[in-house]
This record gives structure tokens, C-alpha cells and sequence, in this order.
């Protein structure tokens, strides 16, 4: 267990040095105003004239001039090399909800250690706007209100057993694994989509235009996860 670097008693952007546009950027501060950078997340935060509250890191990819126009109280170095910088901001952060920019995008192996990382932290919440996608670990029980033909896409990273009413193709006790079976490409009826699963490691995936109906679900789940690794 690590003492929180920052504790938000709202929603807090972690910001990537991945891609993301403007757009992505607003979006998450108008939603989650408290930011914190990951890394070089920094130089692209420090780009769009802000501020982090805290970098965090092993700053291989932040700059002397960046590092310089932070100053050193809002710098928190940690050498390690076992876990990636979003490990180590999701270890050291604690708010009600967390959205992710950058995190996805650029490298294909940074993004997979992104989901990784929310699967070894999924008793954090969290969700990554990834372009055209919203990307979250599936808590115990999850209840979206979404229109009718809105894509739903379930993944396991690990094996679940994952039920599903409101969906074009309900799920029933499905098993769910990576290299056996998945469930994207899915779509809800129209109205409430209930989804729930007995273990973490399903993400959810919905259209990037459906993050407040996904942020609505989180707020109104009262299941959490203990640590996964």
C-alpha cells in the first residue's frame, strides 16, 4: 500500500503522454477538472497551457525545461522499472473516479499495459477515452442506460462467468476468456442494459459519445473490487 500523492474528493484526469487530441483533453476537464500527468503526460499537459496538480513517474520521457517550469514540489520520481507509469499513478492516486487520456493510441504495447494496469487496480475506477472508444473494467454489477443499437462490446483479459439483460444477444452465464470466447460487437435493446460478472476482467467498451451514460453506471454501482494482483 502507498500513501496517496493526491486524494480528490471529485473526479481526476490522469493524463498519458499517448495520443489525444484538444478535444479528448476538454472533455476530461471539464468532467474531472484535477489532473494529474503520467511521465511525459506533462510536456503535453504543460502544451495545452496546464498545470498538473502532481507528476508521476519514472520521468524517463520528461524534460529538463519541463521538469524546470514545474518545480520540484509537484515532481514525484519513482525509479522502479516493475510497473508502468500508469501502475504508478493508479497505486498513488485515490478519487471517486478517474478518466485516462492518453493512455491509448501511439503504441500498441502501451495501450495493452494500460488495460493490464486496470485489471491489477481494479478496485480503482476508472475509464480511458481512447478516440472513438470509452474503455472501462466492468464492475460487479453495471447498469447503462442506453438507446437502442448502441454498441456494447465486452472483452476478457481473464476468465469471467458474465450475465447481460438488455442486449441484442443476452448473456446467460456465459463464460468469457481470452482465446476461447468474447463478446464484442455486442448492442444494447434500448433502455437499461444490466451487465454483471463474478470476477474483474471484462472491459466494456462503448462509443466515445456514451461517456456520461458510463460515468452515470459507475455512480449508481455499489460494488468494488479488491486489488487483482
Amino acid at each position: 500500500m502507498h500513501v496517496p500523492i493526491v486524494h480528490a474528493p471529485t473526479f481526476l484526469t490522469l493524463l498519458g503522454g499517448g495520443s489525444v487530441t484538444s478535444g479528448e483533453l476538454a472533455i476530461a476537464r471539464k468532467i474531472a477538472p484535477i489532473l494529474v500527468a503520467l511521465d511525459g503526460g506533462a510536456e503535453i499537459a504543460l502544451q495545452h497551457g496546464i498545470t498538473p496538480e502532481a507528476v508521476i513517474g519514472d520521468f524517463d520521457s520528461l524534460s529538463d525545461a519541463a521538469a524546470a517550469i514545474l518545480g520540484p514540489a509537484s515532481l514525484h520520481q519513482i525509479d522502479e522499472q516493475d510497473t508502468t507509469d500508469f501502475e504508478k499513478a493508479l497505486a498513488r492516486v485515490d478519487a471517486p473516479l478517474m478518466l485516462g487520456v492518453g493512455l491509448t493510441g501511439l503504441r500498441r504495447d502501451h495501450e495493452l499495459a494500460a488495460y493490464h494496469a486496470l485489471l491489477r487496480f481494479a478496485d480503482k475506477r476508472c475509464i480511458l477515452l481512447a478516440q472513438s472508444d470509452v474503455i472501462a473494467l466492468c464492475p460487479p454489477q453495471l447498469i447503462l442506460d442506453l438507446p437502442a443499437d448502441t454498441r456494447v462490446s465486452l472483452f476478457p483479459l481473464t476468465p469471467v462467468i458474465a450475465h447481460g439483460t438488455g442486449l441484442r444477444w443476452p448473456l446467460d452465464a456465459l463464460a468469457l476468456a481470452p482465446g476461447m470466447r468474447i463478446g464484442t460487437s455486442n448492442a444494447a435493446s434500448g433502455g437499461a442494459v444490466e451487465i454483471t460478472v463474478d470476477a474483474p476482467g471484462l472491459l466494456v467498451i462503448l462509443p466515445v459519445d456514451k461517456l456520461d451514460a458510463l460515468i452515470a453506471g459507475f455512480e449508481a454501482s455499489h460494488g468494488v473490487w479488491t486489488r487483482a494482483i
